[in-house]
């Protein structure tokens, strides 16, 4: 069954499948955000331990992942990144 064409008929259904998209659509974008910064800090080539990819691949926090994104562009060293006051 398609889910993108098929329409839901009671209200439940329609609400929670909004909800669940919601959250998959979110969680996407933080996984991104993550990603990017790790790959920000590789282009850079500053050297990320195994310990601080895995905490910054882990993080869905928005606030956090838009504050390590800009501080990957000019930071120093990716323990610097744990240094930033957001």
């Amino acid at each position: 069954m398609n889910t993108e064409t098929y329409e839901y008929l009671s209200d439940w259904a329609r609400e929670n499948f909004a909800k669940g998209r919601a959250e998959a659509q979110a969680e996407g974008k933080a996984e991104a955000m993550a990603e990017a910064v790790v790959i920000v800090l590789n282009a850079r080539d500053i050297q990320v331990p195994d310990e601080l990819k895995d905490k910054i691949l882990e993080c869905r926090d928005f606030e956090r992942l838009n504050a390590w994104i800009a501080a990957a562009a000019t930071i120093e060293s990716s323990e610097a990144l744990l240094d930033e006051k957001l």
